[in-house]
């Protein structure tokens, strides 16, 4: 049933452009990441030895299972298709956990694989470098990845879990078709492709899957891991096209899932995702070394993929807001709150968490701009609460209002500005246990002398002698 619903959708799909006529209004995702309702996204395309320079095995060598190997050389477009070598399944394992570690240890990840087996692989070789690389999750693999196919009950169970926003686990889903089309998954901010991909449509709906925005989550941006060269399709002219029309009917075609022959052609489709294509021989080789020989990072501008350090591409996309140092101080001090100069920025296409991932600080958004695109000596959010807490500025305010007022320093240490700008704050702790929100805005003497104790205090974290 469920193999027939997707087949009747993906009809419906096709034949939806001619039976409504040309659309009145097209948007397109490139246009929807500029105007700021999709993230961005950067692409880290990985290279491994095997899949470049290819692997032939010695005369008579039989595999795991023993099966003799067929004597030629295998290359990327036969892995874990044709040949499955552990290590290599080991060596995306690997690079995959540990850009989760460094970037977001939590954030959701998608795994696309070639079938059912590799996504069951994967699963497996994830959960084991989980269990090796975060030492409290050891016994609780189960949970944190789980292979999402359409075979599985277990997985389709958690995809629920998998795409709330809220709910932490499972962390990593592995799969092959069934998450590259109807799933909202707003906090996946990884998209692994170990995919052989061809078809235009396929790539937008795999990629799609990271474009979501989830602000409270802290997801802006994503990545796309990229280890079969899939995003060579952001180069092709259909990347960004009008919209395809895959089949027209005739006026004389029968009305059901679509064109003579389709049936059988989504049948296939499906047996891609459901079980691994009969007839078709897999070879399974251990002990054979894989590396990673190149890695390269680009990031999603308006002319497309740009490979350039992040550095460069931060200082084009501010310096077309700010042309300088003073003209984004000014701008910067002037802006009621600070948020609405960094939703500007995001909108620009500047990456932040990229940025702090590179600069290996605690950095406010404010540093990091004057630091990346001005060259300008940074501090922490740390170094400047503590600088404003040594001078002592709270002196003209009750003992209640001094109270929030650290405790407002402090969570900008810990969280950046934009919390501090955020009234819901005062719901939270330390804020809860030390009086209703009311009463704590009442101490500084109602709602607009507190709005203005916290652009005092922005002030004071932003002035030239605090840095």
């Amino acid at each position: 049933v469920d193999a027939r619903c997707r087949r009747t959708r993906r009809a419906v799909a096709r034949r939806s452009g001619s039976y409504f006529g040309e659309p009145v209004y097209t948007y397109s995702l490139k246009q929807g990441i500029e105007d700021g309702f999709l993230a961005p996204f950067k692409v880290v395309r990985i290279h491994l030895d095997r899949d470049l320079d290819g692997w032939r095995p010695p005369p008579g060598m039989t595999d795991d299972f023993d099966q003799l190997i067929e004597d030629r050389t295998y290359n990327q477009a036969d892995m874990d298709r044709i040949l499955v070598l552990n290590e290599r399944t080991k060596r995306v394992a690997e690079r995959v956990v540990r850009y989760m570690r460094k970037t977001d240890p939590y954030g959701k990840a998608i795994v696309f694989c070639e079938d059912i087996d590799h996504a069951d692989r994967m699963r497996q070789a994830i959960a084991n470098v989980v269990a090796r690389l975060y030492p409290s999750e050891r016994d609780n693999t189960d949970r944190f990845v789980k292979r999402i196919t359409g075979d599985s009950f277990d997985g389709k169970a958690s995809l629920a879990d998998f795409m709330h926003p809220e709910r932490r686990y499972p962390v990593v889903a592995t799969t092959s078709k069934l998450l590259s089309t109807g799933v909202n998954v707003k906090t996946c901010k990884l998209i692994v492709l170990d995919q052989t991909i061809n078809s235009m449509i396929e790539f937008k709906q795999m990629v799609g899957r990271g474009t979501r925005i989830h602000e409270d989550a802290g997801k802006t941006w994503f990545t796309i891991m990229d280890f079969k060269q899939a995003t060579k399709l952001f180069a092709d002219p259909d990347w960004d096209g009008e919209p395809e029309v895959i089949y027209e009917p005739k006026p004389d075609d029968p009305d059901d899932t679509g064109p003579p022959g389709s049936d059988d052609d989504d049948d296939e489709e499906e047996n891609t995702d459901e079980q691994p294509p009969g007839g078709r021989i897999k070879y399974v080789v251990s002990g054979v070394e894989v590396s990673v020989v190149a890695e390269r990072v680009q990031y999603y501008g308006p002319n497309g993929l740009v490979t350039e350090s992040l550095r460069d591409y931060t200082r084009s996309k501010v310096r077309q807001r700010y042309d300088s140092l003073d003209t984004f101080l000014r701008g910067w001090s002037e802006a009621e709150r600070k948020q609405a100069i960094i939703k500007e920025l995001e909108e620009q296409g500047v990456i932040f968490d990229a940025l702090r991932d590179k600069a290996g600080q605690d950095l406010d958004a404010f540093d990091l701009i004057c630091h990346v695109v001005f060259e300008q000596p940074p501090l922490t959010r740390r170094e400047r609460a503590e600088n404003v807490k040594k001078r002592d500025v709270f002196t003209r305010y009750g003992e209640q209002a001094r109270a929030v007022l650290t405790a407002l320093l402090d969570k900008y240490a810990d969280e950046g500005v934009q919390a501090i700008e955020d009234r819901k704050v005062l719901r939270l702790d330390p804020f809860r246990q030390m009086d209703q929100p009311l009463e704590l805005v009442n101490a500084f003497g109602g709602k607009a002398e507190y709005a203005q104790a916290i652009r005092e205090l922005e002030q004071a974290l932003y002035a030239r002698d605090a840095g």
